[in-house]
């Protein structure tokens, strides 16, 4: 290939092999010799995360002192200090799609379906539920077609049944997902990295064949012997050196599910399907790599991730403490007790760090994927003792292509702005242009 004249491999180039067909990440052979720098910008479109955690956070561990320049991050926030000059945080604003509608009694953990449309959701146990689209498919609809998957919905707890009634007149799928393509059409959140694995880089095997190929302990690699020996010849030597980094860390995913295919094989749980991890850590990870890679090889443009399911007891030792989430979360204002609620969500943010980190470190065009990525990070409620759904944490990270000036704070009186003007924002960053979204009154101030 004569990289003089302009030719270069196209964008979306495949190596192929049985049951296979691997995207490749962006690579300099694919870039024009003349005007690359342009081309490259060109062909490094935003990518979206949207990301929910219930139970809102530890009253007086999150909020910044001071907005001034050099501020201090707070306790929970700290592990995004690295991140800084990409992290905008936030404080102030107001979840009320989150809050019962007038005239309806109950408890309110039906958050998560509100989290990312703005929208109150139509209390029923029935059918007929209803929420809004959310604002991760009104991005999918917009930049996500051109790609093999418009969006990915990724979770690390089981959500069970989602047509049934969880106990507060409300219809379980309301906990059970947060990316909703019409106001009557949940999607699935996927909790099993394999799946997602197959669903990346699979291309028409069987589920037969692929059983039979993890039964081999056979890497997807391995039969793609032959369009690697067509490729190479075509790449510079960085490119080589990029790419044998790309599909070792695709063998090394490889490696680690077929680890834990084997340790849920052996001790049955029905609560961990086959080939789900067992610790949260171990599976928040695995989701975390195969998106960053999802995002590298232009498989999907759009993704969320739901953490816990409201409600949800679960207990994360490698937070340093022993209380579960939802009991954790009722602190009944005891010092000592939010000291210990603090750990735990400063252990999720450290979880958040480790997927920011992997985008920093993935070069994509002239710079690397978090300056080419939005992720939204937050709560519905926020003091969850009191089931406070204003003064909710949310915080931004990445660069959105340019769009977006991080090492900020952006503090804002209680209970003037609603989560739908934070969410119409984000629309504006991704050139999509709409009068209102949700429960907005305006832009979000600052931003």
């Amino acid at each position: 290939m004569n990289f003089i004249t302009n030719k270069r491999l196209a964008r979306r180039t495949f190596l192929r092999g049985l049951g296979t067909a691997l995207a490749l990440p962006v690579l300099e052979s694919m870039l024009p010799a003349i005007g690359a720098t342009a081309h490259a910008k060109s062909m490094s479109p935003k990518r979206f995360a949207g990301m929910f955690v219930p139970h809102g956070a530890a009253p007086g561990y999150w909020i910044p002192e001071s907005s001034e320049p050099g501020f201090e991050y707070p306790f929970i926030w700290q592990p995004l200090q690295a991140h800084r000059k990409h992290v905008v945080l936030t404080s102030g604003m107001w979840a009320q799609s989150s809050e019962n509608p007038p005239g309806v009694t109950g408890a309110d953990h039906f958050v998560a379906a509100a989290y990312l449309c703005g929208v109150k959701p139509k209390k029923t146990t029935g059918a007929d539920i209803e929420a809004g689209t959310t604002v991760d498919q009104v991005i999918a609809q917009h930049i996500g077609q051109e790609t093999l998957l418009p969006s990915l919905q990724l979770a690390v707890e089981d959500p069970g049944a989602n047509s049934t009634n969880c106990g507060e007149g409300y219809s379980c799928v309301y906990t059970n997902t947060i990316s909703w393509q019409t106001p009557s059409r949940p999607l699935p959140m996927e909790i099993n990295p394999q799946v997602v694995f197959e669903r990346m880089f699979g291309d028409g095997a069987t589920p037969q064949e692929r059983l039979a190929r993890r039964a081999q302990q056979a890497s997807i690699l391995d039969s793609l012997g032959d369009s690697l020996a067509r490729l190479v010849p075509q790449v510079t030597h960085s490119d080589r050196v990029r790419l044998d980094q790309y599909l070792e860390d695709v063998r090394e995913i490889e490696r680690r599910l077929q680890i834990t295919a084997e340790a849920s094989a052996d001790v049955p749980d029905i609560s961990v399907p086959y080939g789900v991890p067992a610790s949260f850590h171990e599976h928040i990870q695995i989701q975390f790599d195969l998106l960053a890679l999802a995002f590298q090889a232009d498989i999907t443009r759009v993704a969320t991730m739901l953490y816990a399911r409201d409600l949800t007891g679960r207990v994360y030792p490698e937070s340093g403490t022993d209380i579960s989430f939802h009991g954790g979360s009722h602190h009944a204002e005891n010092p000592g007790r939010i000291a210990q609620y603090a750990r735990l969500n400063r252990y999720h943010v450290e979880m958040l760090a480790y997927f920011i980190d992997k985008l920093k470190n993935i070069p994509d065009g002239d710079g690397t994927l978090l300056d080419n990525s939005l992720v939204l990070y937050g709560s519905n409620m926020g003091n969850s003792n009191q089931h406070l759904h204003y003064d909710v944490p949310h915080v931004l990270v990445g660069g959105a292509g340019g769009k977006l000036q991080g090492d900020r704070y952006l503090a804002y009186e209680s209970r003037t702005v609603p989560t739908g003007n934070m969410l119409l924002s984000i629309l504006d960053m991704f050139d999509i242009d709409m009068p209102s979204f949700g429960d907005s009154t305006g832009r979000l101030p600052g931003i």
